[in-house]
This record gives C-alpha cells, structure tokens and sequence, in this order.
C-alpha cells in the first residue's frame, strides 16, 4: 500500500504502479465518493469501453410471485 501526502492546495499524486495498473492518462476524469472514513477515486469510463462486460451473465432467476 503505497502513501501520499496531502498538499497545500489539497492535492494528491497517484503513485505510478497505481497509474499503470489502472491505465490512467494525464487529464482522465474520476469520481470522488466519500464512503464512511475514506474517500475513493474511481476512474470515470468511456461507455464504450463498457461494451460486453455483461457478456455471460446467467440472466435465469426465479421472480417473486408479484414481479411476473
């Protein structure tokens, strides 16, 4: 687990073996979520890089009564 410190203008460095693990670029959006006592960066995807990752899923389940 790697550390950052926090700046004066309350910025952050992502340490590179971070960077290259997720692919981030220079410039790329992410989504800041503040869950109970940490804050999480979530890289923002372009949608189409999203296509097919649903490819497989087992759609079969059995409804409740009322939801048929």
């Amino acid at each position: 687990m790697a550390t950052v410190k926090l700046s004066p203008k309350y910025q952050v460095v992502i340490p590179r073996e971070v960077r290259e693990s997720l692919h981030l670029i220079p410039g790329q959006m992410m989504q800041v979520v503040a869950y109970g006592n940490r804050i999480e960066l979530l890289p923002s995807r372009d949608i189409s890089e999203m296509r097919g990752f649903l490819k497989g899923i087992d759609t079969a389940f059995d409804r409740e009564e009322d939801r048929l």
